[in-house]
């Protein structure tokens, strides 16, 4: 999936009937009732120790807030360790079709946003772990955290199994039907709050989806000023909150203000024009997430030519995917990680934030303090920090599966597996995976059984993390701030 391999228009295409025939003859080397295997092998590398490894570079100070996230639950687990999940999926049986993929294909990974055109739609929406891989992986992470979440959801276990059924036939058949559509027309198909309406089908669910919607739609730059800053000293500036929302020191401010002049040269001329009427007023720190918490991750505000006219971007810091080596081993394909995930989002997304972009922040020595009100040393010869830049407030939010009953759970993981057919197919594997998936239940059967395995594997693992933390090896953070 280089880009290289993508700058001649002169390759021979095969056919759409040639790439359905050869996914189906995948079948031979990779039946598809293997995709439902999993057992640990004996030289399964010990995940907690694949915890910690995550956890270099990392802030310290942070990493106890991480742990406690993914201490919380198993589905807390599952959201933090995508190292270990990719890790257990190189290891399986797959057919070789490869594609662009999110690599941290979780229930949660999915939610809504504004487009560009003002439209609320809902889509798979990180990329951190964004990278060319087999498309089982994607699939095999999302069945897994459907399992999970629904054991969480206090749903039986062929009520989990049914859910993660529905995913996967509607995968099947969204897939199928696109790998008839010209590539080109499919590259503009989305999921808007209409079309979602119209495939919901759960009536507790479609209420959901309308709370989330309106909630989703208050998530804008000027409904965030009045708690995330203050004018109590005259000027605008961010409120810190305890350890999730920390000011910069002055130098920091001042890599920042570089970094985005830098970033503004990432973007198409007329965002660039528009991003150029606005001034940097303030930075801060914020954690998010829970496999991102550790890393560096800055919002910025700026201020347009009148004191409603505000912008909220945030940078963050980007490494290599997990998937990386896994598909291409220690040698990195990608020159700039930040621009890897920008580049892959917008493969994978049908439209993307206009204002992604990417920059390099200076290497700098972290202070020990919990705060980020010292001063910062840089630190020549240390590897620069590789962040993307996107809209911090765009309308986001998230389906809450929490209290749903079993059908309305079922109903949220078909959309979801619509919605990663569409991704996938923005790529010219469609044909083949169709191919290979072909028109039974068969291969919704066999991932109904890795997710039940996988679900089993990741409430093993979540226990093992408990068992670190409690001697010793791993430190935690079970403070309001942390939750």
């Amino acid at each position: 999936m280089d880009a290289e391999a993508f700058r001649s228009v002169r390759k021979p295409i095969p056919s759409r009937a040639e790439s359905r025939a050869y996914g189906k003859s995948l079948r031979v080397k990779v039946p598809r009732a293997t995709l439902g295997y999993w057992s640990p092998a004996d030289n399964r590398p010990d995940p907690i120790e694949q915890i910690m490894e995550a956890h270099l570079g990392r802030i310290p100070r942070l990493i106890a807030v991480r742990v406690a996230r993914m201490a919380a639950s198993p589905y807390g687990f599952l959201r933090g360790a995508a190292n270990v999940c990719a890790s257990d999926c190189a290891s399986l049986p797959a057919t070789g079709i490869s594609a662009i993929i999110c690599g941290d294909c979780h229930l949660g990974n999915f939610g809504f946003y504004r487009s560009p055109e003002g439209e609320l739609v809902l889509d798979l929406n990180d990329f951190d772990e964004a990278h060319p891989g087999l498309w089982e992986w994607d699939m095999r992470r999302l069945v897994a955290s459907v399992y999970v979440a629904g054991r969480q959801n206090q749903m039986s276990e062929q009520q989990c199994s049914d859910a993660v059924k529905a995913c996967v036939s509607a995968y099947r058949d969204e897939l199928t039907h696109l790998a008839q559509v010209p590539l080109l027309s499919r590259s503009f198909l989305r999921v808007d709050l209409n079309r979602l309406n119209e495939t919901v089908i759960e009536p507790s669910l479609r209420n959901q989806v309308v709370r989330a919607a309106a909630k989703a739609k208050q998530r804008t730059s000027d409904r965030a000023l009045p708690k995330l800053t203050t004018s109590e000293g005259g000027a605008l500036e961010i409120r810190p909150d305890g350890a999730l929302l920390t000011r910069v020191s002055d130098a920091r401010f001042e890599q920042i203000t570089q970094a985005l002049d830098d970033y503004l040269g990432t973007l198409p001329l007329q965002w660039r024009r528009v991003i150029g009427g606005y001034r940097l007023v303030d930075c801060a720190h914020k954690v998010v997430g829970v496999g991102s918490v550790g890393l560096r991750a800055f919002i910025a505000l700026l201020e347009g030519s009148a004191p409603d006219d505000l912008l909220f971007l945030q940078l963050k810091q980007a490494q290599r995917s997990v998937l990386a080596r896994f598909t291409h081993g220690s040698h990195a394909w990608h020159h700039h990680q930040g621009q890897r995930v920008v580049e892959y989002q917008q493969a994978l997304q049908t439209v993307s934030d206009p204002l992604l972009g990417w920059a390099t922040l200076p290497a700098f020595a972290e202070p020990s303090t919990a705060t980020y009100l010292g001063p910062f040393t840089e630190m020549p010869g240390s590897p620069a920090l590789q962040v993307y830049v996107r809209q911090y407030r765009n309308m986001k939010g998230a389906v809450i599966i929490d209290g749903l009953g079993a059908e309305a759970v079922a109903d949220y993981a078909r959309v979801l597996g619509l919605l990663l057919a569409k991704s996938h197919a923005r790529t010219s594997g469609a044909s083949r995976i169709a191919g290979y998936l072909g028109n039974s239940d068969a291969a919704a059967e066999a991932f109904a059984n890795f997710a039940r395995a996988y679900a089993d594997q990741t409430e093993a693992d979540h226990a093992a993390l408990l068992r670190a933390v409690q001697a010793g090896r791993l430190p935690i953070d079970e403070s309001a701030d942390a939750k």
